[in-house]
């Protein structure tokens, strides 16, 4: 049996009363754990792991380092009405907040900082597109497909992957074992016994296969670009570095137009995003204006119409890049956070997060072993099918979504009025978390303490992840990451091995 974690001590004494369009009724713990005060965490003693190429919100290298020295734009995103998804650039945001607005809806404030979105109609293969994620039950043998755009023969942080490549798997024999195609992403796996195999690839007329072995083994192409056959791979453990590359030879199939270059829709400010704006020193808070009382206590950059035909208004791209140069002021220095490919010691199994927040709002996160990420289902707010779940995608390109790390975040909500809420993520403070990556959960804590630097700068970092165990940063694994923000006694739960279930608790006195 599992030995009960702080977490667990959220147990709920009263039935959920589920309505259409709002959550259930606040559950009352017996006890409550009351959130540390930034004294009982020591201070992180990590040196946050990246260097002056890499986004500090991702710990991946940039394509373009100088727009690193751009501030970042925080967009607020609408998730209601439905009309409004799939959203326009949630692919290409480092780090996304999701948040409770009152009356069983949530809302995203979206960070974009070291690329802007772009509109893209993505170079995939001649099969289909693998879209049922991979579930690791042996040793793993994969990785991914990319395009080489600048067809140097490396694979870069940067450079997009293929979908539905055909991907076959040989004994060292020529025996036919098991075939699949890459997901939206290029990646793919497969499940194998020890042993000697070989990896094909299936390039499409309008493509060909890179140089092989130019460099880097995890940043090269193994296909034999003659026949995009890899070499026998002996295989004793998860191998995960398999990889092909691929460039155009002529002008692919048109499947579908480009998509307009906009991102969106954006919709009201809310009081949270004072607090992840102080996060962020010089940037541009982009929302759809908001209630009084929440203008008069947040950043002002710049106003869009609150327009909620369409889940509402669509920002032009050049816009943002505009206002993102208009707000530098100072040199910009996001680096909080700490990442590492490896993951930590401790974890318990997590292969999916169910979120419930209400009937009409649901969705998930589900591991999948081949991208070593989760991606991301929604629902459709249908009455009907509700709680049926299916893939999110980017509207800006129809790539699905796919997020390293998810990370709950528990901290107190105040009802300022019953469609108005202050969620607090303000400077020096503390409360619990709970970290998925590499298909396991992590209790941990998040911490908004300022340093003496900070103090006398003026100058806030954002938003940090703490080891209970140890004090010093919890490494998020490198890539994006996605916050889903609750109140302290929501409860996340284990309803099967490696199954989460958070069921959001609304609180009292809210719409």
């Amino acid at each position: 049996m599992r030995t009960p974690t702080r977490f667990s001590i959220f147990i709920l004494v009263s039935l959920f009363l589920v309505s259409c369009l709002n959550t259930q009724s606040e559950s009352t713990p017996t006890q409550p754990p009351a959130a540390p005060t930034p004294t009982q965490i020591p201070a992180p003693t990590a040196t946050p792991l990246v260097t002056e190429q890499d986004n500090p919100l991702t710990g991946l290298p940039v394509e373009d380092s100088s727009l690193l020295d751009l501030p970042a734009l925080l967009v607020s995103i609408s998730h209601f009405p439905v009309e409004a998804r799939p959203q326009a650039g949630l692919s290409f945001a480092p780090w996304v907040f999701e948040f409770y607005i009152t009356e069983g809806a949530t809302r995203f404030l979206t960070v974009f900082y070291g690329k802007f979105p772009e509109p893209e109609v993505p170079v995939t293969g001649d099969c289909e597109i693998r879209r049922e994620p991979f579930t690791q039950t042996d040793l793993i043998l994969g990785n991914r497909v990319w395009f080489d755009q600048n067809a140097n023969h490396t694979q870069e942080a940067w450079e997009p992957g293929i979908g539905g490549i055909c991907v076959y798997l040989y004994q060292e024999n020529g025996t036919l074992l098991q075939q699949t195609t890459t997901d939206s992403n290029g990646y793919y796996g497969f499940n194998v016994t020890p042993g000697r195999y070989v990896v094909d690839f299936q390039a499409p007329p309008w493509m060909q296969f890179v140089q092989k072995n130019a460099g880097d083994e995890e940043k090269d192409s193994d296909a034999e670009p003659a026949n995009g056959q890899t070499e026998a791979v002996g295989l004793s453990a998860s191998l995960q570095n398999v990889d092909a590359g691929l460039i155009l030879t002529s002008e692919p199939p048109a499947t579908s137009e480009l998509p307009p270059a906009k991102a969106g829709p954006v919709r009201s400010g809310r009081l949270l995003y004072a607090d992840i704006a102080e996060f962020f020193p010089d940037s541009c808070l982009i929302y759809a204006f908001a209630s009084p009382e929440v203008l008069e206590l947040i950043p002002q950059c710049y106003f869009v119409h609150h327009d909620i035909q369409g889940g509402g208004y669509m920002l032009e791209i050049d816009e943002l890049k505009r206002l993102a140069e208009e707000s530098k002021q100072y040199d910009v220095d996001y680096s909080s956070n700490a990442f590492d490919e490896t993951p930590p010691e401790g974890g318990e199994p997590a292969l999916r997060l169910h979120t419930y927040i209400a009937y009409l709002n649901q969705s998930a996160w589900v591991y999948d072993a081949a991208s070593q990420s989760y991606w991301r289902y929604v629902d459709d707010a249908d009455y009907d099918n509700a709680g049926v779940l299916h893939l999110d995608t980017d509207r800006l390109n129809g790539r699905q979504l796919q997020f390293e790390n998810v990370i709950v975040i528990f901290t107190e909500h105040d009802v300022i009025s019953p469609t108005n809420l202050d969620i607090h993520l303000e400077a020096d403070k503390t409360g619990y978390a709970m970290l998925f990556r590499d298909g396991l959960k992590y209790d941990v804590f998040w911490n908004t303490e300022l340093t003496d630097a900070e103090i006398q700068s003026g100058r806030h970092k954002p938003i940090k992840l703490i080891n209970p165990d140890t004090g010093q940063l919890m490494p998020l694994k490198p890539g994006r990451t996605w916050f889903i923000v609750v109140t302290p006694n929501t409860p996340v739960t284990e309803e099967k091995p490696a199954n989460w279930y958070l069921d959001f608790a609304q609180p009292k006195g809210a719409k």
